[in-house]
């Protein structure tokens, strides 16, 4: 994603859960503009979109969440003439998540108000946030609400084979990729992955290390996903996918640029979803580059509901 360095970046979530059978989302009402808003703030230095959303969240209304589906991104001025860019996501609150959150009315945030979508679009202060609500209005028709995300990252920069001697599974990370391995886990910790599962080869297992530390949870190695195993025509890549399907458990898989294609399209058959040139895309990924798949939790086969791609910032 390139950057307009004049423009302001800025991050948010359409938080919305079900209350007695009826999808509702949140609105703030802010104290300083008087106005009702999506909850969402600035980029912080060195923070990612992904990051700033859930963190923005938490700021303002005292919710925990892990982001769904992306919403796009609302572009207006501001009074300085600057352009800001507001990138948005879905986010299902959970019923703890309510019961925890310690929101008290401040000198930023007057009140936290849940109301019908309908309700929303009437009621939002800004053409750009009646927008944003419009895009998760359709997704609600189509009949797509909870999902959650299979994370295909492909392992951060390791030591060319020209520099090593030892055998290709051992090759290890260089520097760059270590550090790319470490940049990368706020922005992953957004979706709130509840599993990792990686190829045996060292360069995947050290890319996810960070990761598997900063969740407290072991990677699940596996040959399936191996670059050495594919090539030998012995990598399952269908019973992984298969499997991560099947739990409905938001995930991260990472594997080698040669195997992505398959990965991606192995998505796709499991989930029903014609093939196409987005499929490529996805999968055309730099080291500790990954694609998040968002995949729905009640109809699995509805198909891919969206993909989008994120950079290492490093």
């Amino acid at each position: 994603m390139s950057h307009d360095h004049s423009a302001i970046y800025a991050a948010g979530a359409v938080c919305w859960r079900v209350v007695d059978g009826k999808v509702m989302v949140l609105l703030v009402h802010r104290t300083a503009y008087g106005d009702v808003t999506i909850p969402k703030g600035k980029v912080d230095p060195g923070e990612s979109l992904p990051q700033t959303a859930v963190r923005e969240i938490k700021e303002e209304t005292g919710l925990s969440v892990w982001l769904g589906v992306p919403l796009g991104a609302a572009q207006y001025r501001v009074h300085s003439g600057r352009e800001k860019i507001v990138h948005y996501w879905a986010a299902e609150v959970t019923e703890a998540a309510v019961l925890a959150s310690t929101f008290v009315p401040n000198a930023e945030i007057a009140a936290l108000e849940w109301v019908s979508v309908k309700r929303a679009l009437a009621y939002a202060s800004y053409d750009q946030d009646v927008e944003i609500l419009r895009h998760f209005a359709k997704l609600l028709d189509e009949g797509v609400t909870s999902t959650f995300p299979i994370i295909v990252l492909r392992h951060a920069k390791a030591t060319a084979h020209s520099e090593w001697s030892g055998s290709d599974a051992s090759r290890p990370l260089t520097a760059r990729g270590v550090s790319q391995a470490a940049s990368i886990v706020p922005s992953l910790l957004a979706w709130g992955p509840r599993r990792i599962v990686s190829s045996s080869a060292t360069r995947c297992i050290t890319t996810v290390a960070p990761l598997a530390a900063a969740l407290g949870r072991k990677a699940r190695v596996t040959d399936d996903l191996s670059q050495n195993a594919y090539e030998a025509g012995e990598a399952d890549v269908r019973a992984v996918i298969g499997k991560r399907i099947a739990s409905g458990k938001p995930a991260v898989l990472c594997s080698h640029g040669p195997l992505l294609p398959l990965i991606l399209r192995e998505i796709a058959l499991a989930t029903a979803t014609p093939a196409g040139s987005y499929l490529s895309s996805a999968a055309d990924l730099d080291p500790a580059a990954f694609s998040v798949v968002h995949v729905s939790a009640t109809a699995p086969a509805s198909g891919i509901i969206s993909i989008e791609t994120h950079e290492p910032r490093v």
